[in-house]
Protein backbone atom coordinates (compact mmCIF):
# COMPACT_ATOMS: atom_id res chain seq x y z
CA UNK A 1 0.00 0.00 0.00
CA UNK A 2 0.88 3.66 0.05
CA UNK A 3 3.56 4.54 2.55
CA UNK A 4 4.81 8.01 3.47
CA UNK A 5 8.45 8.63 2.64
CA UNK A 6 10.37 9.48 5.78
CA UNK A 7 13.90 10.27 4.65
CA UNK A 8 15.42 9.59 8.04
CA UNK A 9 14.17 5.96 8.23
CA UNK A 10 17.14 4.72 6.17
CA UNK A 11 19.44 6.51 8.62
CA UNK A 12 17.64 4.87 11.53
CA UNK A 13 18.01 1.46 9.85
CA UNK A 14 21.80 2.02 9.45
CA UNK A 15 22.08 3.06 13.13
CA UNK A 16 20.22 -0.08 14.23
CA UNK A 17 22.52 -2.30 12.17
CA UNK A 18 25.58 -0.70 13.82
CA UNK A 19 24.24 -1.20 17.38
CA UNK A 20 22.16 -4.41 17.55
CA UNK A 21 22.04 -4.35 21.37
CA UNK A 22 19.96 -1.20 21.66
CA UNK A 23 16.22 -0.83 21.43
CA UNK A 24 14.87 0.37 18.10
CA UNK A 25 12.51 2.85 19.72
CA UNK A 26 8.82 3.17 20.31
CA UNK A 27 9.11 0.23 22.72
CA UNK A 28 9.97 -2.19 19.90
CA UNK A 29 12.91 -4.48 20.66
CA UNK A 30 15.34 -5.55 18.01
CA UNK A 31 14.03 -8.81 16.51
CA UNK A 32 17.51 -9.85 15.34
CA UNK A 33 18.63 -10.47 18.92
CA UNK A 34 15.68 -12.76 19.63
CA UNK A 35 16.20 -14.82 16.48
CA UNK A 36 19.98 -15.10 17.03
CA UNK A 37 19.34 -16.36 20.57
CA UNK A 38 16.90 -18.96 19.23
CA UNK A 39 19.30 -20.04 16.48
CA UNK A 40 22.25 -20.36 18.85
CA UNK A 41 20.37 -22.82 21.00
CA UNK A 42 19.24 -25.15 18.22
CA UNK A 43 21.34 -26.59 15.42
CA UNK A 44 20.00 -26.00 11.93
CA UNK A 45 19.62 -29.28 10.15
CA UNK A 46 17.72 -28.47 6.99
CA UNK A 47 17.27 -25.68 4.52
CA UNK A 48 13.54 -25.82 5.23
CA UNK A 49 14.04 -24.93 8.88
CA UNK A 50 16.45 -22.18 7.93
CA UNK A 51 13.92 -20.86 5.41
CA UNK A 52 11.28 -20.87 8.17
CA UNK A 53 13.56 -18.85 10.44
CA UNK A 54 14.25 -16.38 7.64
CA UNK A 55 10.52 -16.03 6.89
CA UNK A 56 9.82 -15.53 10.61
CA UNK A 57 12.57 -12.93 10.77
CA UNK A 58 11.24 -11.19 7.65
CA UNK A 59 7.70 -11.20 9.10
CA UNK A 60 8.90 -9.69 12.37
CA UNK A 61 10.94 -7.05 10.57
CA UNK A 62 7.97 -6.18 8.35
CA UNK A 63 5.64 -5.99 11.38
CA UNK A 64 8.11 -3.83 13.31
CA UNK A 65 8.63 -1.58 10.28
CA UNK A 66 4.87 -1.28 9.76
CA UNK A 67 4.42 -0.39 13.43
CA UNK A 68 7.17 2.23 13.19
CA UNK A 69 5.56 3.76 10.10
CA UNK A 70 2.15 3.65 11.78
CA UNK A 71 3.51 5.47 14.84
CA UNK A 72 5.30 7.99 12.63
CA UNK A 73 2.07 8.58 10.70
CA UNK A 74 0.17 9.04 13.98
CA UNK A 75 2.77 11.54 15.21
CA UNK A 76 2.72 13.36 11.88
CA UNK A 77 -1.10 13.49 11.95
CA UNK A 78 -1.02 14.84 15.51
CA UNK A 79 1.59 17.39 14.51
CA UNK A 80 -0.54 18.44 11.50
CA UNK A 81 -3.61 18.84 13.74
CA UNK A 82 -1.67 21.00 16.19
CA UNK A 83 -0.21 23.06 13.34
CA UNK A 84 -3.71 23.52 11.91
CA UNK A 85 -5.05 24.70 15.26
CA UNK A 86 -2.13 27.08 15.67
CA UNK A 87 -2.65 28.48 12.16
CA UNK A 88 -6.37 28.93 12.85
CA UNK A 89 -5.64 30.82 16.08
CA UNK A 90 -3.05 32.92 14.28
CA UNK A 91 -5.52 33.79 11.50
CA UNK A 92 -8.30 34.53 14.00
CA UNK A 93 -6.23 36.77 16.28
CA UNK A 94 -7.43 39.94 14.50
CA UNK A 95 -11.04 38.84 14.87
CA UNK A 96 -10.46 38.09 18.55
CA UNK A 97 -8.83 41.51 19.06
CA UNK A 98 -11.74 43.21 17.30
CA UNK A 99 -14.25 41.27 19.42
CA UNK A 100 -12.38 42.27 22.59
CA UNK A 101 -12.43 45.91 21.47
CA UNK A 102 -16.17 45.74 20.78
CA UNK A 103 -16.85 44.20 24.19
CA UNK A 104 -14.78 46.86 25.96
CA UNK A 105 -16.56 49.64 24.04
CA UNK A 106 -19.95 48.14 24.86
CA UNK A 107 -19.04 47.90 28.56
CA UNK A 108 -17.84 51.53 28.62
CA UNK A 109 -20.96 52.80 26.83
CA UNK A 110 -23.19 50.75 29.12
CA UNK A 111 -21.52 52.27 32.17
CA UNK A 112 -21.89 55.78 30.76
CA UNK A 113 -25.58 55.17 30.00
CA UNK A 114 -26.11 53.86 33.54
CA UNK A 115 -24.46 56.98 35.01
CA UNK A 116 -26.66 59.22 32.81
CA UNK A 117 -29.78 57.30 33.86
CA UNK A 118 -28.89 57.67 37.55
CA UNK A 119 -28.21 61.40 37.05
CA UNK A 120 -31.54 61.85 35.26
CA UNK A 121 -33.33 59.93 38.01
CA UNK A 122 -31.71 62.11 40.67
CA UNK A 123 -32.65 65.25 38.72
CA UNK A 124 -36.28 64.17 38.35
CA UNK A 125 -36.43 63.21 42.02
CA UNK A 126 -34.98 66.62 42.99
CA UNK A 127 -37.45 68.50 40.80
CA UNK A 128 -40.29 66.39 42.18
CA UNK A 129 -39.18 67.19 45.74
CA UNK A 130 -38.97 70.92 44.89
CA UNK A 131 -42.43 70.78 43.32
CA UNK A 132 -43.85 68.96 46.37
CA UNK A 133 -42.24 71.58 48.63
CA UNK A 134 -43.73 74.45 46.57
CA UNK A 135 -47.17 72.80 46.60
CA UNK A 136 -46.90 72.31 50.36
CA UNK A 137 -45.93 75.99 50.80
CA UNK A 138 -48.84 77.10 48.59
CA UNK A 139 -51.25 74.88 50.51
CA UNK A 140 -49.94 76.21 53.82
CA UNK A 141 -50.39 79.77 52.58
CA UNK A 142 -53.93 79.00 51.46
CA UNK A 143 -54.72 77.34 54.80
CA UNK A 144 -53.37 80.38 56.61
CA UNK A 145 -55.44 82.69 54.43
CA UNK A 146 -58.53 80.56 55.00
CA UNK A 147 -57.91 80.45 58.73
CA UNK A 148 -57.48 84.22 58.71
CA UNK A 149 -60.69 84.66 56.81
CA UNK A 150 -62.46 82.22 59.11
CA UNK A 151 -61.07 84.07 62.14
CA UNK A 152 -62.40 87.35 60.84
CA UNK A 153 -65.69 85.73 60.13
CA UNK A 154 -65.81 84.27 63.63
CA UNK A 155 -64.91 87.63 65.16
CA UNK A 156 -67.59 89.25 63.11
CA UNK A 157 -70.09 86.52 64.10
CA UNK A 158 -69.11 86.72 67.76
CA UNK A 159 -69.71 90.46 67.84
CA UNK A 160 -73.13 89.98 66.34
CA UNK A 161 -74.10 87.15 68.73
CA UNK A 162 -74.29 89.23 71.91
CA UNK A 163 -76.47 91.76 70.25
CA UNK A 164 -78.89 89.10 69.14
CA UNK A 165 -78.68 87.40 72.50
CA UNK A 166 -79.15 90.71 74.27
CA UNK A 167 -81.97 91.69 72.01
CA UNK A 168 -83.90 88.49 72.79
CA UNK A 169 -83.65 88.96 76.48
Amino acid sequence: GFRADYGFVATVDREIMRDPEREIGYWITDSCDEIVEILQGAPVSTDTELGGYVREFETRVRQDTDEIYMRLDDEQTERQLLAGRLNMLFRDRRAHAYTRQLMETEARMSKEAWVRAIDASDLVHGEETDCDFRVAEDLQAQVTILQGQQGLAEDHTQSELPEEAGGNT
